[in-house]
């Protein structure tokens, strides 16, 4: 369950806050901080615009704090004013994607392509420390798997806030209603229509589910093995653990690829031999196995952060490989720029 702020420590900093004590605001508002920022990412589809919106949210909410009269919690009051920022970034950014969402995929290599850097790309989330969060409709960590991420992405603001409040955080749809400032009638309404469009995108058997079933160890050991391959340059134990409808993509580049065919020619024809060394950190990222590359110009050489790489599993194989290029990405998990 996410930590409830209640107590008479906590009812003193909101009075202390209340009277421009801001160390006392810092205090009341710490133990939602991770599960409020986690809320933002499912909204944005983006770390750093989470990064942002929180710092808004958490502005907005210190300075109208006079406004908060305790007739809900004040972790509604705080989710009020997070989602009424996010909706707001909506408005002005538009939705992150993967390049699956851009055009079909390609069956062969593509080499030397080029980012698109015209496109606002769904990032990694590192979830480190992710709430366990109310029993909803949706885990905490299945929310922000990339393919629930990314299909969230597709919704309009109003139907992704009312879906990530009542699916995911447990809110009723009373308190939507008052938190969105709109009818119960449409909070329903929006509901309806965004579970009919996440049913289409959405797997039926989340990652999570899967995790468990695959156990704890066999999944490093998954997670092992594909990196090692491509650290080794193994073409034949990079293809052991794949699935006949693996996909390949790498935001920031548009091209991405379907079938174990088009991977491998990929594969063999990139990651596999032009990167001329590799090293790698395993992670988690999006509450699913992922691997931190680094490239070097030789296996002696330094080598540096190159990529997060996100997998997802069908049973005991990877189905799906994401990797998000970019050092940038690295240092958003903590891990060091140069091994």
């Amino acid at each position: 369950m996410s930590e409830e702020i209640s107590g008479p420590s906590a009812a003193a900093d909101l009075d202390s806050a209340r009277d421009g004590d801001d160390a006392a605001f810092t205090r009341l508002v710490a133990p939602l901080h991770r599960e409020l920022h986690a809320h933002c990412y499912r909204m944005l589809g983006s770390a750093h615009d989470a990064d942002d919106a929180l710092q808004e949210a958490l502005l907005r909410a210190w300075r109208g704090l006079d406004r908060f009269e305790g007739r809900s919690s004040l972790r509604a009051w705080l989710y009020t004013v997070a989602t009424r920022t996010c909706l707001d970034s909506v408005g002005h950014r538009g939705r992150r994607a993967l390049p699956v969402d851009l055009g079909p995929a390609a069956d062969h290599a593509v080499l030397d392509a080029a980012p698109l850097t015209e496109v606002a790309w769904l990032s990694p989330y590192a979830d480190a420390g992710l709430p366990a969060g109310p029993a909803a409709r949706y885990e905490q960590r299945e929310a922000v798997e990339l393919a629930f991420v990314a299909a969230v992405q597709h919704l309009p603001g109003n139907q992704r806030a009312a879906l990530l409040l009542f699916d995911v955080l447990g809110f009723s749809v009373a308190e939507i209603a008052t938190m969105m400032d709109t009818s119960t009638t449409s909070v329903n309404s929006a509901l309806a229509r965004a579970r009919r469009q996440l049913a289409a995108k959405v797997p039926d058997i989340s990652q999570q589910q899967t995790l468990r079933m695959v156990g704890d160890t066999r999944v490093r050991q998954i997670a092992t093995c594909f990196a090692t391959a491509l650290q080794r340059g193994d073409a034949d134990a990079l293809v052991a653990l794949l699935t006949e409808d693996v996909t390949w993509s790498m935001p920031p580049l548009a091209q991405w690829y379907s079938g174990v065919h088009a991977v491998m020619d990929f594969a063999v024809a990139v990651p596999l031999t032009r990167c001329p060394s590799w090293r790698y950190l395993l992670t988690t990222a999006n509450g699913q196995p992922a691997v931190a590359f680094y490239v070097g110009a030789a296996p002696d050489a330094v080598h540096g952060a190159w990529s997060i790489t996100v997998l997802t599993l069908r049973r005991d194989r990877v189905a799906g490989i994401v990797s998000f290029l970019g050092a940038e990405h690295v240092a958003d998990f903590g891990l060091p720029a140069i091994l």
